[in-house]
């Protein structure tokens, strides 16, 4: 490994906002098989698109921690991820309703609910994550339950860089390790013991150590460790626990081991995912990653927030209007059309919304923080 000085203000890592559109694509995988029927080998892959999620749990950590400022207040870093996330949010959850909900006390199709204003009202301030009941989990626009974990990160973000910022490299990376032989502790724990109150811990509290194993990693980067880890081990690697996880199960050889591991399969992911992003991030700071830095990658990665929360509202369009699809040259199309129009969505999305309210809301702080200092000299 070699290390470098964390410069002011840091580099950005354009190579990991691309990532960030592969990890949306395999959301957008795990869904559209609602819509339509994937072909043998990748509708056995398409569950396994829900650890996009996690992945984007561990990033959000890595991300926020890499670029983090000393001289940000609690209130400005709150306010800027206000304005970050918020105003697309309320616009996707107004777009996501006239899909997901009915008036009628018997909606059809089984997936559509019935319209509850408090259910609701919970997803306008994002607190519908905090319910492990799925009609209030996955209530409003269904894709938006993580922005509820996500602002749980955002709020615990400041008090746990307190913490980090007395950790050296290594114990930066002593930390990492602990994050993840704690949340294996607690994974064996809820094996153990199925009826223990961990069942009913919430969501965001369950997920925390993806965010923190990010912040962590990210951490002993800005003290100067910049691993040389080749990007073929972390897709080796996981093409190896992906394959385990799909054939497991039908090959003999494997099957004894598949029974052993798959209970961990969540903290497998997520270590892998991690080391995934510490090689990416590593090798863009060596400019390693000029495929990957591409501008139609990173910009998908930039759109990537939108097409996250627009998708699942065109499949169940599509599924409301037109049925489950069947078999057939017409399931390419299908793929190829909510996908195109997904991504075109996005990007108008991001344009006329998500870029221009995050920019005006944070000049008006900016205004309001200029004024206020003004007016108490």
């Amino acid at each position: 490994m070699s290390a470098i000085p964390a410069p002011s203000p840091l580099p950005r890592l354009d190579a990991i906002t691309g990532l960030r559109w592969w990890a949306a694509f395999a959301v957008f995988f795990f869904h559209v098989r609602n819509l339509i029927p994937l072909p043998g080998p990748l509708a056995a892959l398409a569950p396994l698109g829900n650890y996009g999620v996690t992945f984007f749990f561990v990033l959000s950590g890595f991300v926020l921690t890499w670029s983090w400022r000393a001289s940000t207040d609690k209130r400005t870093f709150y306010w800027r991820r206000f304005a970050r996330i918020y105003p697309l949010q309320l616009v996707t959850l107004v777009l996501a309703l006239p899909v997901f909900y009915s008036f009628a006390t018997d909606p059809e199709p089984s997936w559509v609910k019935t319209v509850n204003w408090g259910i609701l009202l919970l997803c306008v301030f994002l607190l519908q994550g905090w319910s492990n009941d799925p009609q209030v989990l996955f209530a409003g626009n269904p894709a938006a339950w993580t922005l509820t974990v996500e602002s749980f990160f955002y709020a615990v973000h400041p008090f746990i860089t307190l913490v980090l910022k007395r950790l050296t490299q290594v114990g930066a990376l002593v930390a990492a390790a602990g994050v993840v032989g704690f949340a294996l502790a607690v994974r064996v724990a809820l094996i153990a013991f199925p009826g223990s109150w961990l069942t009913n811990v919430p969501v965001p509290v369950m997920r925390l150590n993806e965010f923190v194993l990010g912040m962590c990693l990210a951490w002993a980067f800005r003290k100067g460790w910049i691993p040389r880890i080749p990007l073929a081990v972390p897709l080796g690697l996981l093409l190896v626990w992906f394959g385990m996880v799909v054939a497991g199960p039908r090959l003999e050889l494997l099957t004894g081991m598949y029974g052993i591991v798959i209970p961990y399969g969540n903290e497998i992911a997520t270590t892998l995912l991690a080391l995934l992003i510490v090689s990416v991030a590593s090798l863009d700071l060596r400019d390693r990653t000029r495929i990957m830095r591409s501008r139609p990658l990173v910009a998908l990665g930039e759109w990537s927030y939108a097409f996250y929360l627009i998708h699942a509202t065109f499949i169940y369009l599509a599924l409301r209007l037109f049925g489950p699809q069947e078999r057939g040259w017409t399931v390419a199309l299908w793929f190829l059309a909510i996908l195109g129009v997904s991504i075109g969505t996005a990007w108008l999305l991001h344009v006329t919304i998500e870029r221009p309210a995050e920019r005006f809301l944070r000049t008006w702080q900016a205004g309001r923080r200029a004024q206020t200092s003004t007016l108490t000299r």
